[in-house]
């Protein structure tokens, strides 16, 4: 993550181009956030090819034009929407950027990527594996069908021996197979000239009156989940356990996430808190900061807060227009001000945020690589300073207790994707009576 993938494809579809073998324009699907960045990224470092984007209500007018074009970008949630205009052509390359936007293989975007017609694919992520190994499954499945079997099969043979029954034999065999069609660059190995990263972890409490409710909402929760357990099996039982899961979540945020509570007016709120006393410090010391989380209403509450302490900011969400995103990430880079606050679905893939030195995650993730490829924002090729990394997380509560569950998901995918043979366990039942357990 942040090691030049966009550049290494623009420069491979350069090499196709100058050989010849590019006599059909190369397809690029991405995520909406990214297009911007793509095409900055091929008007720097590939102006020679003829670059056209399919984007906005009047995209149809572009189909006619794609043949006179090199390489053409389209967005995810355009994909399925275009899929008959688009598979009628053939396309030399079909490139799948952030490849594991359709992890899923039955969703709209990965059912519409497999009726289009290409001589060669290529599946580009930071993270090809983040919950389950069903995951690489899909990839392969668009790559090269039937090379892993079908879903049940690959169920049988690899998920539940590797990942239930903890079969490290299994996971290496696995891993034998799938390496020779995987390209994976390590910062150690391709940008070693990196500057230090340095990630802390900092432990903040619940205290008086959002202790109190944190410990109300995990009663109820905990109540819920085991009426529902007893009528439904744990998978069925999902949608339940998961609400339960973010109510707690959410009063660890701050408790103004909570839905349909009367807050008294000197609720205290810790992680706006240390915010308040560390943001001004740290721009004081002429750091620039990225401010990530899950929730958009959370970044909602931070920029009230930093408009309070009069300290200039930006926000990236799912809720920016498209058309404004990278006039937003260019003022960031520009050092125009000095904190941008992200969501992490919509700032935490395949943006250049390099003039930030400084990322705070104001909510653990459940998978560790999501984190990771929102810290890559700033620690990437690019950056010329030392990065700090902190992640806020309340001590003892059902945040702390995602780290255990983050390290073996780390594990799952070192044990396919790299050197290390460790197996992991998947979320469980037994997980479940921790999180909801009482602050320690």
């Amino acid at each position: 993550m942040g090691l030049g993938k966009t550049a290494q494809v623009l420069a491979h579809l350069l090499v196709e181009k100058q050989s010849g073998r590019l006599d059909q324009p190369a397809l690029v699907v991405l995520p909406t956030s990214l297009i911007a960045n793509w095409q900055a990224e091929a008007s720097r470092h590939a102006p020679a090819l003829r670059a056209l984007t399919l984007q906005g209500a009047d995209r149809a007018r572009d189909f006619a034009r794609i043949a006179e074009h090199d390489v053409v970008f389209t967005t995810y949630p355009l994909l399925w929407r275009d899929i008959e205009s688009l598979e009628t052509r053939e396309w030399h390359l079909l490139i799948l950027d952030e490849a594991q936007m359709v992890k899923n293989a039955s969703s709209r975007a990965a059912t519409a990527l497999r009726r289009l017609q290409a001589r060669h694919r290529l599946c580009v992520t930071g993270t090809p594996l983040e919950n389950h190994l069903g995951e690489l499954w899909a990839h392969f499945d668009f790559l090269m069908p039937g090379f892993l079997g079908d879903r049940r099969s690959f169920q049988r043979l690899w998920r539940k021996p590797i990942e239930t029954n903890g079969e490290t034999a299994r996971a290496e065999l696995l891993a034998q197979r799938v390496r020779p069609f995987i390209l994976r660059r390590r910062k150690a190995d391709v940008a070693s000239e990196l500057p230090s990263k340095t990630e802390v972890i900092r432990l903040v409490q619940l205290r008086g009156q959002q202790r109190a409710l944190y410990e109300s909402v995990r009663v109820a929760a905990d109540e819920q989940v085991r009426r529902v357990l007893a009528r439904l099996s744990f998978a069925g039982a999902q949608i339940t356990i998961l609400d339960a899961l973010l109510k707690l979540r959410q009063v660890c945020c701050d408790p103004h996430l909570v839905k349909g509570s009367k807050l008294p007016a000197a609720m205290e709120r810790a992680k706006l808190e240390w915010l308040r006393d560390m943001l001004p410090e740290l721009v004081a010391e002429g750091r620039r900061v990225l401010v990530f989380s899950q929730f958009t209403e959370m970044l909602a509450l931070v920029a009230t807060e930093l408009d309070t302490l009069q300290l200039p900011h930006l926000a990236l969400t799912g809720e920016t227009p498209v058309r404004e995103r990278g006039a937003v990430v260019g003022r960031f880079q520009a050092k125009e001000v000095p904190v941008f606050l992200l969501s992490l679905k919509a700032g935490g893939v395949g943006l250049n945020l390099t003039a930030a030195d400084t990322v705070i995650h104001l909510d653990p993730w459940w998978n560790p690589a999501v984190e990771r490829q929102a810290t890559d924002r700033a620690h990437r090729i690019g950056q010329d300073q030392p990065v700090i990394v902190y992640k806020l997380v309340v001590e003892g509560s059902i945040e702390e207790r995602m780290l255990a569950l983050q390290a073996r998901k780390a594990a799952l995918a070192e044990g396919v994707l790299g050197v290390d043979a460790a197996a992991a366990v998947k979320f469980s039942a037994d997980d479940l009576h921790g999180l909801l357990a009482p602050l320690a």
